[in-house]
């Protein structure tokens, strides 16, 4: 792993910013190049046909300068009008035979680029799919979504015009230095004087440019990260009086973005200036050094035309070449960032037994977001299958993390968390999602009709399976859309409200069909009574599977089988709802509050 900025460096020495230290594993250099030989060799046929292409187009381009330095020697010793057209029209056709091949060759080049991306892309949605939700909330969303949109963006320019542009430079400049080289000899070797030069000037730039790219991009993630937090907490922001603070953290971001692209501006303001007068030393040279042969009989005017043209064309390929090199090296960048998902997407190990059988286990489980700082401790619970059991305490105990810890989704710092005996963390998601479920009260409407929404869960889901998943959770609203279950919802479609939202998720819940749900405040965007009576609902329907629900609202406790309550990170009671009550603990204070609250709430509601 060869991450810049956690390994606490920036170009330039300069300090880290603390704001990189969550981002994404980033692919080392020898894993980029693997890859992006990997995908290009797989299209072999395409890969060849545009090679040959300009192959051909570069051999018909190669004809003028020859041809050119046969008419000069031909005009010196005297020749013929008929000599004069015949050249001239054999220049015609290789042009125009150049730009045929050309027009094939880039249109070739150009379908190779595209499967390239298209591939490219599906294999990078698959790897984000694949996060665990873990690694995703640690890392903060802002460095994903810059991987999923700029990076993306800038992969997708280097794929469609860099790499076909740098294809047609090396096999034009390989031919055109062929071409040179079989002029003379010696009429070749000027242009060597600029090697030095060029090769001194972008090897300095090379070793710079990589790092400088990651520094660039992860800065966008922080400044993406910071605007997506400041614009989500608008209200809470307001409320706490915390404008100044956003707009602090929001300038020392952009003003970390920026740094990053001073730097990289200046690396090119140096090479940039190195490689122009890298092209002019050799045609100069070729020139000054051609004379002198010619004078000295070691070489025809000929080939003197001919060798100065070649490395007069030369300089195009050159020059495409090392300024698409600046594109690549920006598109590598991205390309790393891509490829450093598939590195936390493997942070999740492949169980080597299947579960025995339903039961979850939790033994002496911790748990920490931050190092040193447990926010669970010592936790142990079995839970039965088949029962519900309901997680009550206050906000910040605890109750939500040990919901996703039994969903999977967390892995404990200490202690196990199995399922069937094997640990629940290390099985494939999915696997998991056959075990377990999680639902929580924030849902996401997918853009497309609302059947693609629910049969999502479960690809075979049949119509009459469909319609009694909606019947269950009391999704009436479906019948009345214009065009029912083939409905379009999502980004510019219908719009959902949250309760329909969360509704359909439900729904996918009963397809799904786990044994263990985890239901995180599932029901908290309906009212209480239509919250109670859908629970009810659900509780007959997924009846004889294990279910946890996470609740403020305490009816949930008095349904359960059993209540777990959570207190400071740590599990203080556990039993029937009346055991709990009898026992005059911190459930029945909990208790007592909420249902003189509740009783008030409907007295208030009625007037």
């Amino acid at each position: 792993m060869s991450d810049l900025h956690e390994a606490g460096e920036q170009p330039g020495d300069q300090p880290a910013a603390a704001a990189y230290d969550r981002i994404l594993p980033v692919a080392t250099p020898a894993q980029v190049r693997a890859y992006a030989r990997r995908l290009t060799l797989a299209y072999p046929r395409q890969l060849g046909l545009a090679l040959g292409l300009h192959g051909l187009a570069a051999m018909a381009g190669l004809a003028a300068p020859r041809l050119l330095g046969d008419l000069v020697e031909d005009v010196r010793h005297g020749t013929s009008h008929w000599t004069v057209d015949r050249i001239a029209i054999a220049l015609a056709v290789f042009v125009i035979v150049q730009g045929v091949l050309l027009r094939f060759a880039v249109y070739a080049s150009a379908r190779l680029g595209e499967k390239v991306l298209a591939r490219l892309r599906e294999e990078f949605v698959d790897r984000v799919l694949e996060l665990p939700l873990s690694t995703v909330e640690r890392a903060g969303t802002g460095d994903l979504i810059t991987r999923t949109s700029r990076d993306v963006d800038v992969l997708s320019r280097s794929v469609r015009h860099a790499v076909p542009e740098t294809l047609i430079a090396i096999v034009t400049g390989v031919f055109a230095i062929g071409a040179l080289v079989l002029v003379g000899p010696l009429t070749a070797l000027p242009c060597l004087v600029g090697v030095p030069l060029l090769w001194g000037g972008t090897k300095w730039y090379l070793a710079r440019a990589r790092k400088g790219y990651l520094w660039e991009n992860a800065a966008w993630g922080s400044v993406t990260a910071g605007l997506t937090e400041t614009v989500e907490g608008a209200r809470t922001i307001e409320a706490l009086r915390l404008e100044r603070r956003r707009v602090a953290r929001t300038d020392a971001d952009i003003a970390g973005a920026w740094a990053a692209e001073r730097y990289t501006l200046g690396l090119r303001t140096v090479w940039f200036p190195m490689v122009e007068v890298g092209y002019v030393l050799p045609v100069v040279a070729t020139l000054l050094m051609g004379g002198l042969l010619y004078t000295w009989g070691l070489a025809s005017l000929a080939q003197v035309t001919a060798a100065t043209l070649y490395v007069q064309q030369l300089i195009d390929p050159l020059d495409r070449l090392l300024s698409w090199i600046d594109e690549l090296q920006v598109g590598g960048a991205s390309l790393a960032r891509l490829l450093g998902v598939s590195e936390a997407r493997a942070e999740r190990p492949r169980a080597v037994a299947r579960p025995a059988d339903e039961r979850i286990t939790v033994e002496d489980v911790r748990y920490a977001y931050r190092e040193g700082h447990d926010v669970l401790h010592g936790v142990d619970l079995r839970l039965r299958p088949g029962e519900r059991i309901a997680m009550v305490g206050p906000s910040g105990a605890g109750k939500s993390t040990l919901g996703r810890l039994i969903a999977g989704i967390l892995r404990p710092r200490t202690g196990t968390l199995t399922v069937g005996g094997v640990p629940l963390a290390d099985l494939p998601l999915e696997e998991l999602r056959g075990e377990v479920a999680l639902v929580t009260q924030e849902h996401h409407v997918f853009k497309g009709t609302v059947r693609d929404n629910l049969v999502m869960a479960r690809q075979q889901a049949t119509p009459a399976e469909v319609e009694t998943a909606l019947a269950a959770v009391q999704a009436d609203w479906v019948a009345e859309l214009p065009d029912g279950l083939d409905t379009q919802v999502g980004t510019g479609a219908l719009t959902l409200s949250p309760a329909q939202a969360q509704q359909l998720a439900l729904a996918r819940l009963v397809l799904a069909d786990p044994h263990t749900l985890v239901l995180d405040e599932a029901t908290s965007l309906l009212d209480p009574r239509a919250a109670r009576h859908l629970e009810r609902t659900l509780s007959a329907v997924l009846d004889g599977r294990t279910v946890v629900a996470i609740a403020h609202r305490l009816h949930t406790a008095h349904d359960a089988d059993r209540v777990a309550v959570v207190e400071g990170g740590r599990i203080t009671e556990l039993g029937g709802h009346d055991e709990l009550i009898a026992e005059d603990g911190s459930y029945a204070a909990l208790w007592r509050s909420w249902h003189g609250g509740e009783r008030t709430a409907v007295r208030n509601q009625a007037r």
